[in-house]
């Protein structure tokens, strides 16, 4: 791990259980080893951190959910590997789900900006996907299940309470149950 991907990852840590405003650039510093103005060298500040924080965990979602569906053998397969990638990511970074749903309002709006478009296009992924599995599906629906579905997953951080494999499993049946209902 890169002393910039350090930073990153601690620094999402320290603002999802103490809060942008309860977190100094000299805590960040400190937790990482070095001193707070060092973390310049990497970033313009806090918000910087937030803003890349968040957008390169936006881009990670979008390049990976592209590449597991390009690589599924059919539409079911596809759907498996995006449900897969996305209980993977929220049980593997809790950190940054707080964050996004906590601190949104702290981004900038060109970081605010940046994020939901990598967001739209990554929900556009999945609904693609469902839409081939439920033809039945406008697509204001299929986004809404979607959706819903992102939420369920995304509440690991606040309802995980037994072990990683065994949510994930369970994560994984619902979410599927639940965009294949008929």
């Amino acid at each position: 791990m890169s002393r910039r991907e350090q930073i990153l990852d601690t620094a999402a840590g320290l603002f999802a259980e103490r809060g942008f405003h309860g977190v100094s650039v000299n805590d960040i510093g400190e937790a990482c080893g070095i001193s707070g103005p060092a973390l310049y060298k990497h970033f313009a500040g806090k918000e910087d951190l937030l803003a890349h924080s968040l957008t390169s965990i936006s881009e990670r979602l979008l390049s990976e959910g592209r590449q597991r569906r390009a690589e599924a053998g059919d539409p079911a397969a596809a759907l498996d590997a995006l449900i897969a990638w996305h209980v993977e990511f929220a049980l593997t970074h809790p950190a940054l789900i707080v964050i996004q749903d906590r601190e949104w309002s702290n981004l900038p709006p060109a970081a605010q900006a940046a994020v939901r478009e990598l967001q739209l296009a990554y929900i556009d992924a999945w609904v693609e996907t469902l839409r081939e599995l439920r033809a039945d599906l406008d697509r204001a629906t299929a986004r809404a299940a979607v959706q819903a579905v992102f939420g369920l997953i995304n509440s690991t951080p606040h309802s995980a309470r037994i072990s990683a494999d065994s949510m994930a499993r369970l994560l994984a049946s619902m979410s599927r149950a639940a965009l294949l209902a008929t």
